[in-house]
């Protein structure tokens, strides 16, 4: 408790500090996903408290991020028009995957994964949080203009016969689930057809409609008719928050711009009793347990989802452990990454049964945390725990904020996430790939690829599809090399190395000496199958030097023995020098030794093969081969 208590000056205002600048990011993430401001509050209170107490990073400020939130919006969504528009009853679904991932994240940790999400490729990242940008930026401009889909009749009677055969569509469900749907007889359905209300059809055409408009090939569909249908105060509202937050920023950066334009914008929308649109209510009184999610889970109702779950646990290790690394830049610490996976888990789990929206440590926040003095973790937890008392004291107040406020906080946000080093970085980029005749950079082009995909497609899958891409352009780029290395060319080309000039030159139609320079994989095994065929049938050994092969894989290791088994038959023996530690244990594990290459063919030094070579080659009076 000492440590903890340790810093209690620097921590309480750390912390404040960054329950501060938390909270507007907290309800317009929370606005942004589909499930209110609520659920970005509670997201921000128990994540940044659980994470804190249980992570690894001392000074990280954890919460409801952009790309956490865009990818839960896309589960929100597609939950909620499973389930007839209803949030309410898509709720315990999304609920469990938010809890689902939370525990995935748990699972990270405990079997020591953090430590490998630094090899997850910079484009996959760069092009991911660029898109995340744009999906904010174009969503968010419907309601920056006031312009909402599922309110404009128009719009919404476009829908209404589809609504209509959804509905009756349904009904031949629940029939045929009962038992009671009879071809001969549609008494029964007509029943029940007749009883669909106009209500019932408005309700269903208004989530058509919402769903039509969503994501941001849908905003840019409505974009033309919203721009008709402009409401200037809820434009003047959005803009005037841009405008403070950008403009306040260059007067001072001590106190958080987003909340100054929060609180600025609100206060004289409703002291002048503007006629603008709140956001939904935030319930009062402390946060209750969804008991829900345990008391009508269902594994089909998450199945679907499993993978989606899982992306949501990886993005939110990155995003935690990249922030992580700047807080230790900052503070000349080191964090210790599983923890910090399994602090993460918990509070995401914790925040997913009181309904929260899912985070991960958020870099601003713990960068501010740092610059007012937190030092421990009672910095973030002090984080946590003011949002709280602002939950419990002004909930009613803050149900009276314009949602073009959130709407123009995210736009900035929005801008504010793109990685513009990494767009910057394009015209620069060597040009290493063809494509037909043109020629173009592997890393614009799977940073191109994932950043169209996540934007007009699925988070999920552009993610997914960037790093087989990028796995593959690197498998490529690792055999190209280790073949060019290994002197995978014309026999007469090959050059030796320095201490093979001594070598007898009696021996030249005996001995043929071969390089491996770099990993033997997958990626590189048909280049070595070359290696039997440059071989003169004149020789009767050959010299591997594997000095710099330090690693072979297994599709390596069955390469390399198909090979050692046809230089057998045609009674060749094989000479292994300097074979290193990973190589030589992947060969014993098949037996390639002693079967095929006993151990008194296998030197530590090419001195010594040498002198096997003097005493046991016949010497034919020719020279040596050397490569």
């Amino acid at each position: 408790m000492k440590t903890l208590f340790s810093n209690l000056r620097g921590d309480l205002f750390g912390g404040i500090t960054a329950g501060i600048v938390a909270l507007p990011l907290a309800l317009a993430f929370g606005v942004s996903s589909g499930m209110g401001p609520s659920a970005g509050l509670y997201g921000a209170i128990f994540i940044s408290f659980f994470a804190a107490l249980f992570g690894g990073t001392n000074t990280q400020i954890s919460g409801p991020t952009a790309p956490m939130t865009a990818v839960s919006m896309v589960v929100i969504a597609s939950i909620v028009a499973l389930n007839d528009g209803s949030l309410e009853k898509a709720l315990p679904a999304i609920l469990v995957v938010f809890l689902l991932a939370g525990l995935m994240q748990v699972g990270l940790g405990l079997i020591g994964i953090g430590k490998y999400i630094r090899y997850i490729p910079y484009p996959v990242v760069s092009g991911f949080m660029t898109a995340i940008g744009v999906i904010i930026l174009v969503t968010q401009i419907l309601p920056s203009i006031g312009y909402y889909p599922k309110e404009d009749a128009e719009f919404v009677n476009r829908y209404k016969p589809m609504a209509e055969e959804i509905i009756l569509n349904n009904i031949l469900k629940e029939e045929a689930g009962e038992g009671i749907l009879v071809l001969e007889n549609f008494e029964e359905t007509i029943k029940r057809a007749n009883a669909i209300s106009e209500d019932d059809m408005l309700k269903e055409a208004r989530t058509l409609a919402k769903s039509e408009a969503s994501g941001v090939i849908g905003a840019l569909k409505v974009l033309p008719r919203a721009l008709r249908n402009i409401n200037v105060l809820e434009l003047l509202l959005a803009l005037s928050t841009i405008i403070i937050i950008y403009g306040f920023k260059k007067i001072t950066t001590t106190i958080p711009s987003a909340l100054v334009a929060l609180v600025v914008v609100s206060g004289v929308a409703y002291g002048f009793n503007l006629d603008y649109r709140p956001i939904e209510q935030i319930p009062g009184g402390f946060p209750m347990p969804n008991l829900q999610i345990f008391t009508e889970f269902e594994l089909g109702m998450v199945t679907p989802y499993i993978f989606t779950a899982l992306t949501l646990a990886l993005l939110g290790a990155i995003d935690s452990l990249l922030t992580s690394v700047v807080a230790d830049n900052m503070t000349k610490t080191k964090h210790r990454p599983n923890k910090e996976l399994v602090g993460q888990g918990i509070g995401n789990s914790i925040a997913a049964v009181f309904g929260g929206i899912p985070g991960a440590g958020a870099t601003i926040r713990t960068v501010v945390n740092i610059n007012s003095g937190g030092k421990t973790k009672l910095s973030g937890m002090i984080a946590g725990i003011l949002l709280l008392i602002i939950l419990l004291a002004l909930g009613p107040v803050a149900s009276q904020i314009p949602a073009a406020v959130l709407a123009g906080i995210l736009v900035t946000v929005g801008i504010g996430v793109m990685d513009y080093k990494g767009l910057k970085a394009i015209p620069s980029l060597p040009r290493d790939m063809n494509i037909g005749p043109l020629k173009f950079s592997s890393e614009v082009v799977i940073m191109l690829v994932v950043l169209v995909l996540s934007s007009v497609w699925n988070l999920v899958y552009a993610v997914g599809i960037g790093l087989v891409i990028a796995s593959l352009m690197f498998m490529k780029k690792m055999g190209d090399l280790t073949a060019e290395r290994s002197d995978v060319k014309p026999l007469e080309e090959e050059a030796g190395w320095r201490e093979e000039t001594a070598f007898p030159k009696n021996l030249r139609d005996e001995v043929f000496i071969k390089h491996l320079k770099g990993p033997l994989f997958f990626g590189s095994t048909n280049d070595f199958q070359q290696l039997a065929d440059q071989i003169p049938r004149t020789v009767s050994n050959v010299i591997i030097r594997m000095e710099r092969m330090q690693y072979m894989d297994q599709s390596g290791l069955y390469t390399i023995e198909d090979v050692l088994i046809d230089l057998k038959k045609s009674g060749i023996n094989v000479l292994f020098v300097e074979l290193l530690k990973q190589p030589r244990y992947m060969m014993e594990r098949v037996d390639v030794i002693p079967d095929l290459i006993p151990e008194e063919h296998i030197f530590d030094d090419f001195e010594s093969c040498i002198t096997w070579v003097k005493e046991n080659v016949k010497d034919n009076i020719n020279n040596p081969i050397v490569t």
